[in-house]
């Protein structure tokens, strides 16, 4: 099997316009709706949007040995959070004033590496800029393995950059972070993707891939991020522990009919703009992949309605 690494200088194969006029416009989990002018005023280079969101987040499991900050029980549901404007409104209950000012660390909105990712899609795009996020593993966290991760891609010069807008000076100096955290290199964060084809060329060990404190690796939960990458690429940036559809249970052993199904996805994502028509009508058209109205909710071990207001106006106008 070829490497996956041939395409990550920013892909090989030019970038149809239709696909940026895609990715410039807001899904319905990034929009800001009703607070959409709170973003006018803030910078929109990687560099600015990074600090901006930094000023507000706060990344739920180092709150405490990072930056010294007791996390109440009740505020880490924070982090099961799932569109930008609900984001906001959460914000904004904590501390009214505008989004360029920097919040102390216990007035920051608790969130994971995926809201980080969010909010980076929506500032970058309410400027202008395509940018959506991607599903994988990050190289930088534990040496020698590959950490479940979500980071924004966003539009630079004619190419695909990665932007991973958690990594403050805190976390560059605790884990001693030496790449540009701005445009990441494509060795450092492997998509989905990437994980997937080099596992099953046997170049990379599955076992590698997951989250260490949880000892979740393997295949199957590389496969579990095909799914919500394609999702992401779709537009529904879902949580990380979000589950539908295909994506298989804890240690699941994979029949080779579901290894040859995500062979499939692994190949429709390595190159989103080349595939972008494909990748579309698959997540449109297969139920194995296509977003339903609720998800299992992995952490809280419980289906969610995926838009838990719009449910509830529903339910109260029946």
């Amino acid at each position: 099997m070829t490497t996956t690494f041939a395409l990550r200088p920013g892909y090989a194969r030019r970038t149809p316009q239709y696909v940026l006029d895609y990715y410039v416009h807001q899904s319905r989990f990034s929009t800001p709706g009703r607070h959409t002018a709170l973003l006018d005023d803030l910078p929109a280079d990687p560099a600015g949007v990074a600090r901006t969101i930094q000023g507000l987040l706060m990344y739920e499991h180092v709150a405490e040995p990072f930056y010294g900050c007791l996390l109440p029980e009740a505020r880490r549901a924070e982090s099961h959070i799932r569109p930008v404007e609900r984001i906001i409104d959460a914000l904004l209950a904590l501390d009214e004033r505008p989004f360029d000012v920097s919040r102390p660390p216990e007035w920051r909105l608790v969130g994971i590496c995926r809201h980080y990712m969010l909010l980076a899609i929506a500032i970058f795009r309410h400027h202008g800029v395509p940018a959506r996020g991607r599903g994988g593993f990050g190289a930088y966290f534990n040496p020698g393995k590959f950490e479940d991760h979500w980071v924004c891609e966003y539009w630079n010069e004619g190419r695909w950059a990665l932007l991973d807008a958690q990594f403050d000076d805190v976390w560059m100096r605790n884990l001693s972070i030496g790449h540009d955290v701005h445009d990441v290199p494509r060795d450092q964060f492997l998509t989905a993707s990437d994980a997937w084809r080099e596992c099953r060329s046997g170049a990379l060990d599955p076992h590698a891939f997951g989250i260490e404190f949880s000892q979740l690796r393997g295949l199957w939960f590389i496969a579990g991020s095909l799914v919500r990458d394609l999702a992401t690429l779709n537009g529904c940036e879902m949580l990380p522990w979000d589950v539908w559809g295909a994506q298989p249970a804890p240690d699941a052993e994979l029949s080779a009919e579901e290894l040859a199904f995500f062979d499939e996805v692994a190949l429709l994502t390595a190159d989103p703009d080349a595939n972008f028509d494909a990748l579309r009508r698959r997540f449109a058209d297969d139920a194995r992949v296509r977003l339903p109205e609720t998800v299992f909710n992995a952490l809280r071990q419980r289906e969610e309605q995926i838009f838990e207001d719009e449910a509830g106006r529903r339910r109260a106008s029946a």
